[in-house]
């Protein structure tokens, strides 16, 4: 029976540098690692490593012939299609490709069968990824953003869209989207939709990084003033700065006269807000845009409409849709990490990609208080099960939280320190509990535990709310004031079992003592078990006594009167 492979890539082991003979980036090529290998390059970026077989007929021959493969159905590797190519580039492009596979198959028609490659121009049917970036920027939408651009690049697609409607978010998180945006390989235009939608604060600053800064009619941005959503206990936060001026405030400057820009009113609002309006301007002149007004919306919080926002050259294009927006796109040119690149969005397909159940659990868990409680509940939720095997749902519960709290911190900037400091905290608490030393432990348990919990965030994300942190270390001052109080009761406590319980309790004589060395043997029945007994002075059988010590398996006891006083 003659076994095909029917969906097998191949490709020709020398390939020209396509950047450099079409003048602008995004293509791949290949340079040797090592024996046996070769880098896939975009560019001056490494890709991709691959081995000999990917471009070594014989040897593919050869393995496939062990695995019982008779023939295999070639075809170039999808990221060689290059959607953003023109339209005569990708023709030269797809013409190199096909000739190299239609070589293989007349070298070896018994083993090999070709598929071409049709130029994949915007005019041949690309492709556009487009994802929805609604509300609050945060570590889960750079996630979803960062994955998204990964995406197109590995498929070859011609354009990442970005639908925006966010009244802001966290710097950092911001700043870590610019950052994949700039770094693409493949242009991403941000367009704010849909009517009515917005722009603000850290979406701003989306736009003006993107490579396409497009929006929708009806729609606004600006209000890019960075706010401290957090803070140092006991710091206070600062009053609204003024724009500082020589005029009296009795008498207001005149219609001419410019005052001076919002500079902050604490040493650390004005390294913020300097470190934004840099920030901003050097986006906007990285892609031809409006500096000077980027700065005001940073410095003053002022906003535009898109028609406005166009006319004053902060973005790029206002389109009604996305099919608008690609034919307005089409034949740009922008500015890309590699250099120029010319755009040929007519006709490419829409491929949307919605938040994905990562998406949505990291929108939920990476809250710093939720991911704080969780790491707490997983902590003792795993304790308790130690302290009691057998009773698995505190066990089940805790590994849940602590994983799902690992998972949020794996996004969100954790101070480990902090971390450290927390583990310990409660490492002491419990500790108090076993270890009983009067609240030294749990004292020192509970500063770490808070000093690390308000250091857990290095500040790039929102800090863990005081009053979460008090609650918490209120609930373990609690756990430690019973735990000492109980321990304290039970020393108090006569025993209850043991030899230290056995003092001073009544037995009465089995059987006559006997002389032996100096005192008298026999047997006593004690809290109703027999004993063997020595006294010191006669014993007879029904006779009571009193214990006086234990040695071993031999209680020591002494005559009692009526009374309870020793007898003679």
């Amino acid at each position: 029976m003659l076994k095909i492979d029917s969906h097998t890539h191949i490709l020709p082991r020398v390939m020209p540098k396509w950047s450099e003979r079409f003048g602008y980036g995004g293509f791949i090529h290949l340079e040797v690692s090592r024996p046996g290998y070769a880098n896939m390059m975009r560019d001056d970026q490494f890709f991709r490593e691959i081995a000999s077989n990917c471009w070594d007929a014989e040897e593919r021959i050869e393995e496939y012939g062990k695995a019982g493969v008779q023939v295999q159905v070639v075809s170039t590797i999808p990221v060689m299609f290059s959607y953003w190519a023109k339209t005569a580039h990708a023709a030269d492009l797809s013409r190199f490709l096909n000739d190299h596979i239609a070589e293989l198959v007349q070298a070896h028609p018994r083993h090999y069968v070709g598929l071409a490659t049709v130029p994949t121009s915007a005019q041949s049917g690309g492709q556009a990824l487009v994802l929805t970036v609604a509300g609050p920027i945060g570590p889960a939408t750079l996630d979803y953003v960062t994955r998204g651009i990964g995406r197109a690049e590995a498929d070859g697609m011609a354009l990442v869209v970005i639908e925006m409607d966010t009244p802001g978010g966290l710097m950092e998180s911001m700043r870590g989207i610019i950052k994949a945006i700039l770094a693409s390989r493949v242009p991403v235009a941000t367009y704010v939709s849909p009517q009515g939608a917005r722009a603000a604060s850290a979406g701003t600053y989306i736009l003006y990084g993107s490579h396409i800064a497009a929006m929708a009619p009806a729609t606004h941005l600006g209000s890019a003033t960075p706010v401290q959503m957090g803070g140092l206990p006991g710091s206070e936060p600062a009053e609204p700065a003024q724009p500082d001026t020589d005029t009296p405030a009795s008498e207001p400057s005149g219609p001419g006269e410019a005052t001076e820009p919002r500079r902050g009113g604490t040493a650390m609002e004005r390294k913020v807000l300097e470190d934004a309006v840099s920030y901003i301007r050097g986006l906007a002149e990285h892609h031809g845009r409006n500096a000077d007004w980027a700065e005001s919306a940073v410095r003053d919080a002022v906003n535009l409409g898109a028609r406005e926002a166009l006319a004053l050259g902060v973005i790029d294009v206002v389109a009604n849709d996305l099919g608008d927006l690609l034919r307005q796109l089409d034949g740009r040119t922008v500015r890309m990490a590699s250099g120029e690149r010319p755009l040929a969005t007519a006709g490419l397909a829409l491929v949307r990609s919605a938040p994905d159940w990562r998406t949505r659990l990291l929108s939920v868990i990476t809250d710093p208080n939720l991911a704080y409680f969780l790491m707490i509940i997983g902590f003792y939720g795993i304790l308790f099960e130690l302290a009691n095997p057998g009773a698995v749902v505190p066990g089940v519960i805790g590994a849940i939280c602590l994983i799902l709290a690992l998972f949020a911190f794996q996004v969100l900037s954790v101070n480990y320190a902090g971390l450290a400091l927390i583990v310990l905290g409660l490492a002491f608490i419990v500790g108090e509990a076993f270890v009983p030393s009067f609240g030294v432990l749990g004292i020192g348990g509970i500063l770490a535990f808070v000093a690390g919990s308000v250091i857990l965030m290095d500040g790039s994300h929102r800090d863990i709310s005081l009053p979460t942190i008090g609650g918490t270390a209120l609930v373990a001052a609690g756990f430690i004031l019973w735990t000492v109080t109980r321990f304290i009761g039970l020393r108090r406590r006569p025993p209850v079992s043991g030899r230290d319980q056995m003092y001073g309790q009544t037995a009465r004589a089995l059987d006559d003592f006997q002389p032996e060395h100096g005192h008298y043997a026999g047997h006593v029945q004690v809290a109703g078990e027999r004993w063997k007994a020595r006294c010191g002075q006669p014993v007879s059988a029904g006779d009571t006594v009193r214990v006086a010590g234990v040695e071993g398996l031999t209680v020591n006891v002494e005559l009692t009167g009526g009374d309870g006083q020793a007898g003679a």
